[in-house]
C-alpha cells in the first residue's frame, strides 16, 4: 500500500531528544563525543542522528526547536513534518510564522515569516502549525515544481490519505495578495491529480511532461485471464504501461512476504506483456535523475510528442531550500 499522510507525519521526534535537565535526572553525561547539540539545551545521540535519512534528520531538528519554543507556530516545510507532507532531502531552515511582525526575518537557521494575507492555524499533537491548506499553498509557491506537485498530489489524493480539494487550494492561492510564485502555482494546479498514489508517480509525471513524452492515463485497470491489474501509467498510442515504484514498494523487511509479492508482480508483468503491453519500470531515483526514466519509456516505445524543456528538467537538481543530498 502507498504511504498515507498520517504514515509520513512525524508527530514525535524520530530520535529521543534530551535536555540538560533530562540528562541530570537520568544520570546521563552529555559528552560531545556521543551527544550532538541541536539547539540550546537540546541534545540527540550523535551516531543515531548521522544514520537517519536527511528528511528524518530535519524532523529531529524541527522537534528540537518545538521543544524549547512551544508557543511558536511552524509553517512551510517545518509544518509539513507534522502534517505528513512528502519531503525531499533535508531542509536548511526551521520555518516559523509570526503574524505580528512587520517584515520577515532570519536568525541563524530559523526563518520567521509574516504575511498580510494571514494564515489559518491548527495544532498537531500539541505543536502549533499553519493549516494543511495554507502550508500546501505556501510550499507550492517556493519549492521546485516537481516537489510542489508531489506535495499537492499527496494532499488531494485519497489513497495517500489526502483530505483537501484542488479547487479549494486554487481558491486559497487566488485569494492571497502575495504575487510570489504565481506562475508556479498555476502549473501545479493544472497538473495536480488526486489519482496519484505516491510521490514517485508525481515526480515521474513532471519528468514525462518536461521530456516531451505523451501524456499518460493514470490508474488504468485491465482485466486479463481472470485478473484485474491496475497500472500506474498507460500510454494509449503504443499500449505501453509504466510502473513508477519499482521493487521499493515491497516490504523487504519480511523476506517471505517480499518473495510472494515479487513472484506475483512477475506473474502480473508477464500477463500484461502477453496481452500486448510493453512495460517500463523505474524507481524514484530514476525519475530524479531524468535520463533513466526517459530511457525506460523510450525502450517501451512511448513516443515524444513535444519538445524537451531543459530549464524545467534542471529544476530536479536545484533546491536552494535544502542541504545538498545524494539521490539513492
Amino acid at each position: 500500500m502507498p504511504l498515507q499522510l498520517i504514515d509520513r507525519a512525524q508527530v514525535t521526534s524520530p530520535l529521543p531528544l534530551h535536555t540538560v535537565a533530562d540528562a541530570r535526572m537520568l544520570g546521563i553525561h552529555l559528552s560531545e563525543r556521543r551527544w550532538l547539540w541541536l539547539r540550546k539545551g537540546v541534545y540527540v545521540d550523535r551516531a543515531g542522528y548521522a544514520a537517519l535519512p536527511p528528511w528524518k534528520r530535519y524532523a529531529v531538528r524541527v522537534h528540537a526547536f518545538a521543544r524549547i519554543h512551544p508557543d511558536a507556530v511552524l509553517c512551510m516545510e517545518s509544518a509539513g513534518v507534522l502534517h505528513g507532507i512528502p519531503r525531499f532531502g533535508e531542509t536548511r531552515d526551521i520555518h516559523v510564522y509570526d503574524p505580528d511582525l512587520a517584515t520577515s526575518s532570519r536568525h541563524g537557521d530559523v526563518s520567521i515569516h509574516t504575511s498580510r494575507d494571514g494564515r489559518a492555524l491548527t495544532t498537531v499533537d500539541g505543536v502549533r502549525v499553519t493549516s494543511l491548506e495554507d502550508t500546501i499553498v505556501d510550499l507550492a509557491r517556493v519549492t521546485p515544481p516537481a516537489h510542489a506537485l508531489a506535495m499537492t498530489d499527496a494532499a488531494i489524493s485519497p489513497v495517500q490519505g489526502g483530505t483537501l480539494r484542488l479547487d479549494s487550494l486554487r481558491a486559497r492561492g487566488e485569494q492571497q495578495q502575495n504575487q510570489r510564485g504565481r506562475a508556479r502555482l498555476r502549473w501545479v494546479w493544472e497538473n495536480a491529480d488526486p489519482r496519484a498514489e505516491s510521490p514517485s508517480e508525481s515526480v515521474s509525471r513532471a519528468v514525462m511532461q518536461w521530456s516531451g513524452f505523451e501524456c499518460p492515463e493514470l490508474q488504468r485497470v485491465f482485466v486479463y485471464e481472470g485478473h484485474r491489474d491496475r497500472t500506474d501509467f498507460f500510454f494509449a498510442s503504443c499500449r505501453a504501461i509504466g510502473e513508477a515504484d519499482g521493487w521499493g514498494k515491497y516490504d523487504l523487511e519480511d523476506p517471505e512476504q517480499a518473495k510472494r509479492q515479487l513472484a506475483e508482480e512477475k506473474r502480473r508483468e508477464n500477463r500484461l506483456r502477453r496481452n500486448g503491453h510493453p512495460l517500463a519500470r523505474w524507481e524514484l531515483r530514476d525519475a530524479w535523475q531524468g535520463t533513466p526514466l526517459c530511457d525506460a519509456l523510450t525502450a517501451a516505445g512511448v513516443p515524444r510528442v513535444a519538445p524537451v524543456r531543459p530549464a524545467m528538467l534542471a529544476t530536479l537538481r536545484q533546491n536552494s531550500r535544502a542541504k545538498p543530498w545524494k539521490i539513492t
